[in-house]
């Protein structure tokens, strides 16, 4: 696993000609236009140290960072509301081009593709939709063993990747689950991903006074601080102490195989912070945890290799440790090593998770694994620490609440719908909803139904 805390916060465009399609305007005599997915993601608060690492790592010019990080927001939403619109017929989504200025969504039914050109993206015509290419990889998860590690859907070219590290074992795999090999694509590795054991996001801390991992993002539960990170570092009762090895508190929960997720309660001496670690020990913001689609680019940060960038390369990725098996990991092209596990991975100023594992280093390069955030979220109750929220004007004096089922707090997944002032609305983007996105007020987030 590689454990550390991701610096957070890129930057967006502001100007129009760099956003994607499908954000709407507003004329002289219309209400004023809802806030883009930039402004709502605030892609426009990036420092220039995790600018500067996105040059360094992707090969950027300050202005294509800039503009990556705004084409990115925007494409995550187009993306969410034509997987909505398509229904059955979607097949993924990816963003292209050193900017992510192009948006590509895969459809199996061609009466899509003029709505699909509608919002400025372009359509690509498949055979599979993303739930059968995902039902086939749920398939194989059950059979696979360490000669397959990593399998995943690959929305580019609509397969699933098996990855084998043996000749043959990736065939053997598709006999013994009856997979159709025309619907797979088989890559020989000679990697072997593992777990990498060795309140700020991205510092170390040390379990039982031994081992090394690195805090994922800080969190609170009720009035009790703490930190989410991976659950191969430590088993509900492990006690951890800091960075400057001071006593810090202990594991609450933790999933490992399975999932990679834990929690750690942190006692009165420490308080949870909405940043990470960023180059040179410098604070980067958080301000939300909504999850960024294929391609875009992804930062992160731990305690043995300080502060990388690369791109997400697949979701609900499932990779065969020694340990055994973990499923919806996301893959990443950003290098990772021993003692980075737990860190944090953030695109943006967006906290994407919790690296988990993987395989090569920061030297040569390397494939590494992380744990969503927003799981580990729903599952233990726990909010992330934000900062700059906007609570914006709320109601105004003896005006009721707009009320609903709507909650600050909550995590969303796609599809989940709630009540809002007498509207129903459907999440369109996985976070957590926090004060500020109010479905109205975030279209990016949400869509009425």
């Amino acid at each position: 696993m590689l454990k550390r805390h991701a610096r957070a916060a890129c930057t967006a465009l502001a100007a129009a000609g760099l956003l994607l399609a499908g954000t709407g305007g507003a004329t002289a005599d219309s209400a004023p236009a809802a806030p883009s997915a930039a402004a709502t993601l605030r892609t426009a608060d990036a420092p220039p140290e995790l600018l500067a690492a996105m040059q360094r790592d992707l090969g950027l010019t300050p202005t294509q960072a800039k503009a990556r990080l705004a084409h990115e927001a925007e494409a995550g939403a187009t993306a969410a509301r034509l997987r909505m619109r398509l229904g059955a017929s979607f097949a993924g989504a990816w963003v292209d081009g050193a900017d992510a200025g192009t948006l590509t969504v895969a459809t199996t039914r061609a009466a899509d593709t003029a709505a699909i050109r509608a919002t400025g993206a372009r359509p690509k015509l498949v055979t599979r939709t993303l739930a059968g290419l995902d039902a086939d990889r749920a398939a194989l998860d059950r059979a696979a063993g360490r000669a397959t590690p990593v399998r995943y859907v690959d929305p580019r070219s609509n397969t699933v990747v098996v990855e084998e590290t043996e000749p043959g074992a990736a065939a053997a795999l598709l006999a013994a689950t009856g997979t159709d090999a025309a619907r797979v694509t088989v890559v020989r590795t000679a990697e072997a991903p593992r777990p990498l054991y060795d309140l700020r996001g991205g510092d170390a801390y040390y379990m039982n006074g031994s081992g090394r991992c690195s805090v994922g993002f800080p969190v609170t539960k009720g009035s009790t601080n703490g930190f989410a990170t991976a659950g191969h570092c430590g088993r509900a009762g492990t006690t951890t102490s800091g960075f400057n090895q001071v006593a810090q508190g202990s594991f609450q929960a933790s999933v490992f195989p399975g999932n990679d997720m834990a929690w750690v309660a942190a006692n009165a001496q420490w308080t949870a912070t909405p940043y990470v670690k960023g180059s040179g020990g410098a604070n980067v913001q958080v301000t939300g945890s909504v999850l960024q689609p294929v391609g875009a680019s992804v930062c992160r940060s731990g305690s043995t290799t300080g502060w990388h960038c690369g791109t997400i390369q697949q979701h609900g990725t499932s990779v065969t440790y020694p340990e055994g098996t973990i499923s919806g990991v996301t893959r990443t092209t950003v290098c990772a090593e021993p003692g980075d596990s737990g860190g944090s991975y953030i695109s943006g100023s967006q906290a994407q998770g919790v690296t988990s594992g993987g395989s090569g280093n920061c030297s040569s390069g390397g494939t590494t694994f992380f744990q969503p955030l927003n799981p580990i979220l729903s599952a233990y109750g726990l909010t992330l620490k934000v900062s700059g929220s906007d609570p914006g004007p709320g109601p105004g004096p003896g005006e009721p609440e707009p009320g609903g089922t709507w909650r600050a707090g909550t995590v969303y997944a796609v599809g989940a719908t709630v009540t809002h002032g007498g509207a129903t609305y459907r999440c369109i983007q996985g976070h957590q909803a926090q004060t500020g996105w109010e479905p109205p007020n975030v279209p990016a987030l949400w869509q009425r139904v």
